[in-house]
Protein backbone atom coordinates (compact mmCIF):
# COMPACT_ATOMS: atom_id res chain seq x y z
CA UNK A 1 0.00 0.00 0.00
CA UNK A 2 1.26 3.35 -0.87
CA UNK A 3 1.82 6.07 2.32
CA UNK A 4 0.27 9.75 1.30
CA UNK A 5 1.78 12.36 3.31
CA UNK A 6 -0.58 15.70 3.74
CA UNK A 7 0.83 18.15 2.41
CA UNK A 8 0.04 22.29 2.03
CA UNK A 9 1.12 24.36 -1.07
CA UNK A 10 1.00 28.02 -0.55
CA UNK A 11 1.20 30.29 -3.83
CA UNK A 12 1.40 33.75 -4.18
CA UNK A 13 -0.17 35.22 -7.41
CA UNK A 14 0.84 38.39 -9.16
CA UNK A 15 -1.57 41.23 -7.99
CA UNK A 16 -2.68 42.19 -11.07
CA UNK A 17 -4.05 39.26 -12.12
CA UNK A 18 -7.73 38.60 -13.14
CA UNK A 19 -10.13 36.87 -10.93
CA UNK A 20 -10.97 34.73 -14.31
CA UNK A 21 -7.59 33.64 -14.71
CA UNK A 22 -7.06 33.14 -11.01
CA UNK A 23 -10.00 30.81 -10.53
CA UNK A 24 -8.77 28.99 -14.05
CA UNK A 25 -5.03 28.40 -12.60
CA UNK A 26 -7.08 27.11 -9.66
CA UNK A 27 -8.79 24.66 -11.07
CA UNK A 28 -5.61 24.19 -13.16
CA UNK A 29 -3.77 23.04 -9.72
CA UNK A 30 -6.65 21.10 -8.51
CA UNK A 31 -6.89 19.26 -12.12
CA UNK A 32 -3.06 18.28 -12.03
CA UNK A 33 -2.84 17.24 -7.80
CA UNK A 34 -6.12 14.53 -8.95
CA UNK A 35 -4.48 13.64 -11.99
CA UNK A 36 -1.26 12.88 -10.49
CA UNK A 37 -3.17 10.64 -7.47
CA UNK A 38 -3.64 13.53 -5.30
CA UNK A 39 -6.40 13.12 -2.68
CA UNK A 40 -8.20 15.12 -0.10
CA UNK A 41 -7.65 18.21 -2.17
CA UNK A 42 -8.91 21.50 -0.79
CA UNK A 43 -8.17 24.80 -1.92
CA UNK A 44 -8.98 27.94 0.14
CA UNK A 45 -8.54 31.87 -1.27
CA UNK A 46 -6.76 33.86 1.13
CA UNK A 47 -7.14 36.65 -0.89
CA UNK A 48 -4.62 39.89 -1.12
CA UNK A 49 -2.16 41.01 1.27
CA UNK A 50 0.65 43.20 1.60
CA UNK A 51 4.30 41.52 1.12
CA UNK A 52 6.68 41.59 3.91
CA UNK A 53 8.83 42.56 0.97
CA UNK A 54 8.96 43.34 -2.52
CA UNK A 55 9.21 40.60 -4.61
CA UNK A 56 9.87 41.08 -8.37
CA UNK A 57 8.55 45.33 -7.93
CA UNK A 58 5.07 44.01 -6.23
CA UNK A 59 4.24 45.10 -3.00
CA UNK A 60 1.27 42.80 -2.84
CA UNK A 61 0.20 39.64 -3.68
CA UNK A 62 -2.79 37.16 -3.86
CA UNK A 63 -2.89 34.24 -1.70
CA UNK A 64 -3.51 30.38 -2.70
CA UNK A 65 -3.92 27.87 -0.15
CA UNK A 66 -3.84 24.20 -1.54
CA UNK A 67 -4.07 20.92 1.06
CA UNK A 68 -3.77 17.22 0.00
CA UNK A 69 -2.80 14.17 0.25
CA UNK A 70 0.08 12.79 -1.60
CA UNK A 71 3.49 11.16 -1.92
CA UNK A 72 6.91 13.33 -3.34
CA UNK A 73 6.38 12.14 -7.09
CA UNK A 74 2.87 14.42 -6.98
CA UNK A 75 5.06 17.68 -5.22
CA UNK A 76 7.94 17.52 -7.60
CA UNK A 77 5.43 17.68 -10.13
CA UNK A 78 3.19 20.28 -9.35
CA UNK A 79 6.48 22.77 -8.04
CA UNK A 80 7.83 22.42 -11.39
CA UNK A 81 4.20 23.60 -13.09
CA UNK A 82 4.30 26.44 -10.50
CA UNK A 83 7.92 27.39 -11.19
CA UNK A 84 7.29 27.64 -14.59
CA UNK A 85 4.06 29.96 -14.06
CA UNK A 86 5.11 33.86 -14.83
CA UNK A 87 2.00 34.59 -12.73
CA UNK A 88 3.32 32.92 -9.41
CA UNK A 89 5.43 35.00 -7.54
CA UNK A 90 6.08 32.61 -4.83
CA UNK A 91 4.88 29.43 -3.70
CA UNK A 92 6.13 26.77 -0.39
CA UNK A 93 5.38 23.19 -0.02
CA UNK A 94 5.42 21.90 3.62
CA UNK A 95 4.65 18.77 4.90
CA UNK A 96 1.51 18.75 7.45
CA UNK A 97 2.53 16.52 10.53
CA UNK A 98 0.13 17.31 12.71
CA UNK A 99 -2.38 15.47 10.34
CA UNK A 100 -0.33 12.40 9.65
CA UNK A 101 -0.83 11.22 13.41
Amino acid sequence: MIKFNNYETIYILRPDITEDKNLNLVNTYKALINNLGGQNILIQHRGRRHLSYNINHYYDGIYVQMNYQGNGQLVNSLEKSLRLNNNIIRYLTTVNKELQE
